[in-house]
């Protein structure tokens, strides 16, 4: 299948829903916590309302799993799943950083197989089909550029792009001296994307994540010739009963991911008791 109409039609929701959040953006903006530090406002709550609208009326028979609302008790029994952040970043859009974004992806069969993911701020659009190669673009335009991961393959070598609070609260402190540098992105949605650009060598995080915060960005960076996986190899099937993600995840060049991987192999045999 080519997913060309589905590509569009997220195309055209990330664009609806960028320009709700840089209307927002521009004035301030009322934030309140929907649980401890997770923060939503009402330019969340409206993107969402724009996605699920478009999405809705295109495909009436697929499941759309969303953090805004309330997931379709019926959707893991479904082929098809829409699985949506109407803004992924919220605490960078409420300290006026420019680096969150709104995540649109396709899931098939716990497969993505769509991903369209869209800064407003930065007016950037990242987007791909499976099988197509990713692209990049401004944004409310058809992404035209066809990008690719970093060639890094020494960790030594590789700047990092992580959580700036897990950076803050010192969450990858057991991996200092392992990098080049290890730089603060906001939005895990937008730092796949970066990845997938070539923007930034490998992304580690070891905090919990949902599915509609990954799932574009999944497919973005495997279609820029990197890989998402767990720290211990293993791959997201997506549309899970459970949408949480709680493993370590990595995304970069093949031969970076599996370097890092083996260097948490290797010192966790370090420090295994003797048999």
């Amino acid at each position: 299948m080519s997913y060309q109409r589905e590509l569009e039609v997220a195309l055209a929701a990330a664009a609806e829903a960028g320009a709700i959040l840089l209307r927002h953006w521009a004035a301030p903006s009322e934030s309140w916590e929907k649980s401890e530090d997770n923060p939503v406002t009402h330019a969340d709550l409206e993107a969402d309302r724009a996605i699920r609208a478009r999405l809705s009326a295109a495909f009436p028979g697929d499941a759309l799993l969303s953090e805004e609302t309330a997931a379709d008790p019926g959707r893991v029994a479904r082929r098809r799943a829409w699985i949506v952040d109407p803004m992924d970043g919220t605490k960078e859009f409420v300290a006026r950083i420019p680096e969150f974004a709104v995540s649109i992806a396709l899931a098939e069969n716990g497969e993505p197989v769509v991903g369209v993911i869209l800064n407003p701020a930065a007016r950037v659009t990242v987007a791909a089909v499976r099988g197509g190669g990713t692209h990049r673009g401004e944004a409310g335009a058809l992404p035209g550029r066809r990008v690719r991961v970093s060639s890094c393959a020494r960790l030594e070598e590789a700047v990092v792009i992580a959580s700036r609070t897990e950076i803050s609260r010192r969450q990858l402190a057991g991996y200092e001296g392992w990098f080049k540098e290890l730089r603060p992105v906001g939005s895990i949605a937008w730092k796949l994307a970066c990845i997938a650009c070539g923007e930034g060598d490998l992304n580690v995080s070891v905090a919990p994540k949902n599915e509609w915060d990954v799932c574009a960005g999944d497919l973005l960076v495997r279609e820029a010739g990197g890989v998402y996986l767990a720290f211990d190899g293993s791959r997201r099937s997506y549309n899970q009963p459970d949408p949480l993600i709680s493993a370590g995840m990595a995304a970069g060049p093949r031969p970076l991911v599996e370097a890092f991987a083996a260097r948490l192999l290797a010192r966790s045999s370090s420090r295994s008791p003797a048999s």
